[in-house]
């Protein structure tokens, strides 16, 4: 065995498998995998291996159909089979949301250009001669659906990277990981130890322990899962063509043609957690002991909608461990506080995202950073407050409810509350609604007297619009407190702190004390990674606020600048807390407490200045994302609770209200305000998303300026723009897709929300460029259907920002 590799990936299942090959695609064929025992060891052996195309993250569809479409590729480059078997998928739905969630899979498809239709129920009898469709409202068709042989693939990617040059080691297990001062590992291994410049935990089962090895912790934890196989059912055996695959999400099962027998599998309600304390080292294709009783719930369900089954006698029971999540997403990336180190586990529907996986995790290694955004898999999305107790009690929940509908916004109650600000209790006795914004309790809106703060999910506008709306009209009106305690701040201060943020993000650091900029932060392909305001404080002293939930992912930007040993860099999210005080009366209501000069000519628009506020000490800077004349105040997290107290005291003859976050979503869409992840992310172009203008390349160094140049002549592939869109029943809330009127697919949605200041449902859209002119009439498919729509010439409120400079 060498001791020197490019890359190790340690972990020979199918995702470990799939990491060396695309590896080798891209060129790096001086590569390793160790697997401890037997390739497709631990759960990859034992998979269902169904596959699909269509998800409700449309990265995620573009991966899967990705996925897809490389196994008969591998088919044809190793002459490994992959056992592909696409007798298609009927979906049903036995309830109205079903049926939304389905023809919006439907609209998708249409945009997507792939296949996925409705059937009558004739049609869908005709395919499938053994179903029973009664109660089923609405049934979808997808002809790539099917299944592929589990062992086939992993040695058809093994196959593919060996061809390449990549060398597997099987019975290798992995003793310890040891970090090198030239940024690479020692990989120690009972046959010797490799010299690796990265490392890949793909580890499966073991994740946790291999990550270990490298003094981390992931939030994951195994279940058990079970399915079963039938004897041969005569009126199968009697059949030519394949029956299609049952996918009947409302009953909670999964079911498919296995020989000339059925397969049915289930997320049983009754979760079982699996080696909590650690995966057994000696465990490998061994199978856990049966518990049919538990699923009997589930089976029944399926009986009822195929009768035969319930004749058929059990030809194997499956019961195998897989490792889960706390929402059930891949753990994908580099580990942010380590050095070329990346991590891909917790995969649940692994054969249909195993090709998407290791593409995209082979762009991360060789070409340092991914083509498409997928921070919903990133494993920065969680820090060290997803701790154990978290970590099971969503699983459990993700587990339960694995067929459940994700509805847009929906915020489960599992493991929660895990983090609190001093003013939680306070926020909760005004009527505040929580959600989860990176392991701390935040208020999304606040239930008026006589209202229970309980929030109702679907597609249509829920119980929390109207309150919503309250909120925006008071902020408009009056004056509304934001707490942005959940944004992400930083201090950054020192001989060299304005050096090094220049080297940092894209636009020209404030040279003066008191200055505030707008800038992104360029990401290593040239879009964009990130977008901050930086607040000169002093000489040398910054403060610098970003996303919140992308603290960890941007840690891994922020050290990839070189700063010298005097610049101080620290985080002060947990910290310190912060409120926008925002209306036409944020002046008069802040004025009653502190003696700073609030006029426009001595505090104008994107100022800050160190001021005291109900006599506590604050950093103010004169923005607001709300798009109206506001202030954001800063101070310590011990003193939120008296400055919140004070600000609602001295506002309440004016009218102040707490404001939430969805009532925020609906006062930047209107405004035109995009936001990390949803309209600025590395996959976006600065031109794109109209962010160029903060780009100077006057100066000589920044991080990504060599990636923007080579593309900032290019012209706009899409356009960030706004459209009023005729919807009554329900908004956008991103992701539908944009066609034009004659059908023609244009675009998507990236945020979506009703303008309650401006009286109109809008959307922000990235639209193809040469569809993107103003008046442009389009159709946003909501619900899966047509709703028309027209692009504005510009945001409908404060287009001139004449409220922000007031």
């Amino acid at each position: 065995m060498k001791t020197h590799a490019q890359a190790v990936v340690i972990g020979g299942g199918l995702v470990g498998a799939s990491i060396l090959y695309h590896l080798t695609k891209l060129g790096w064929t001086d590569v390793m995998l160790l697997e401890r025992d037997e390739l497709t060891s631990g759960s990859t052996w034992h998979a269902a291996a169904g596959i699909h195309g269509l998800h409700d993250n449309n990265n995620i569809s573009r991966l899967q159909y990705y996925t897809m479409q490389l196994y008969e590729e591998l088919e044809r480059e190793t002459g490994q089979g992959c056992g592909i078997t696409q007798p298609g998928t009927l979906y049903l739905a036995q309830s109205e949301d079903r049926e939304y969630q389905l023809r919006m899979q439907a609209a998708k498809a249409r945009y997507f250009q792939v296949d996925f239709h409705e059937l009558s129920r004739a049609e869908a009898e005709a395919m499938h001669p053994l179903v029973n469709l009664d109660g089923i409202r609405c049934i979808m068709y997808e002809p790539d659906g099917g299944h592929v042989d589990p062992s086939g693939v992993t040695y058809a990617y093994i196959k593919g990277a060996r061809q390449r040059g990549a060398e597997v080691h099987r019975f290798t297990p992995v003793l310890g990981t040891h970090p090198r001062a030239d940024g690479g590992w020692d990989v120690e291994t009972d046959k010797g130890t490799i010299h690796a410049d990265v490392v890949v935990n793909a580890a499966g089962l073991w994740a946790r322990e291999v990550a270990a090895m490298a003094g981390i912790q992931l939030p994951l934890i195994p279940m058990e899962h079970q399915y079963f196989v039938t004897e041969a059912i005569p009126e199968i055996e009697a059949r030519e063509e394949r029956l299609p695959l049952i996918a009947d999400r409302d009953g909670e099962y999964y079911l498919r043609q296995e020989g000339q027998g059925l397969l049915v599998g289930a997320y049983e309600k009754d979760g079982r957690y699996w080696a909590e304390q650690g995966t057994p080292m000696d465990f490998g294709h061994e199978l856990l002991d049966e518990d049919l009783e538990r699923i009997e719930e589930n089976v029944m369900r399926a009986v009822d909608r195929i009768p035969l089954l319930g004749e058929a006698g059990i030809k194997r029971v499956i019961n195998g461990p897989m490792i889960w999540s706390p929402d059930s997403s891949a753990l994908i990336g580099p580990v942010p506080e380590l050095k070329n180190y990346f991590c891909c586990c917790g995969i649940i529907p692994g054969f249909s995202q195993s090709g998407g996986l290791g593409t995209t995790m082979a762009q991360w290694i060789v070409e340092g950073e991914p083509v498409m955004d997928l921070f919903g898999w990133d494993l920065a999305r969680f820090g060290d407050w997803a701790n154990t107790e978290f970590t099971k009690a969503r699983a459990l929940d993700q587990y339960s409810h694995r067929f459940k509908i994700h509805f847009p916004y929906e915020e489960r109650a599992a493991g929660r509350p895990i983090k609190t600000r001093p003013v939680y209790e306070k926020q909760k006795s005004m009527g505040a609604v929580f959600g989860l914004s990176y392991g701390y309790e935040h208020p999304l809106w606040y239930a008026p007297v006589g209202m229970q703060p309980v929030e109702t999910y679907g597609f249509a506008r829920q119980n929390w619009f109207e309150p919503a709306a309250a909120e925006c009209r008071a902020l408009r009106e009056a004056v509304g407190i934001i707490d942005i305690s959940n944004f992400a701040k930083y201090r950054v201060r020192g001989a060299g702190a304005a050096d090094y943020l220049d080297r940092l993000v894209a636009n020209r650091v404030p040279v003066e004390t008191g200055r505030s900029c707008l800038t992104p932060m360029i990401g290593l392909r040239g879009g964009i990674a990130g977008d901050f305001t930086i607040t000169r404080l002093d000489d040398e002293d910054f403060l610098m606020i970003g996303s919140g939930i992308a603290e960890r992912y941007h840690q891994r930007y922020f050290d990839m600048v070189e700063k010298a040993d005097t610049v101080s860099f620290v985080s002060l999210t947990e910290a310190w807390a912060g409120f926008n005080v925002a209306g036409p009366k944020a002046r008069e209501l802040l004025s009653q407490l502190t003696d700073a000069d609030l006029s426009n000519e001595a505090f104008g628009f994107m100022r800050n200045r160190k001021i005291t506020v109900a006599g506590i000490d604050a950093v103010a800077i004169r923005v607001s994302f709300s798009g109206d004349l506001g202030w954001e105040i800063y101070v310590p997290i011990e003193q939120q609770a008296a400055l919140y107290d004070a600000l609602f005291e001295a506002g309440a003859p004016l009218g102040v209200r707490p404001v939430g976050g969805r009532a925020l979503l609906s006062l930047r869409v209107e405004k035109g305000y995009g936001s990390w992840s949803r309209e600025y992310s590395p996959e976006y172009w600065p031109q794109e998303v109209g962010l160029d203008r903060l780009i100077k390349l006057d100066k000589p160094e920044f991080l990504g300026r060599d990636a923007y140049l080579a593309i900032k002549d290019k012209p706009p592939r899409e356009k960030l723009v706004i459209v009023q869109v005729e919807a009554d029943k329900a908004d956008a809330n991103g992701g539908e897709p944009v066609f034009l009127t004659d059908g023609t697919p244009v675009g998507r949605v990236s945020s979506g929300a009703y303008g309650h200041s401006v009286g109109a449902s809008l959307a922000l859209c990235f639209v193809t460029s040469e569809h993107a002119a103003p008046g442009t009439a389009l159709e946003v498919a909501i619900l899966g259907q047509p709703h028309a729509g027209v692009i504005l010439e510009q945001p409908p409120f404060d287009a001139s920002g004449s409220r922000l400079r007031s």
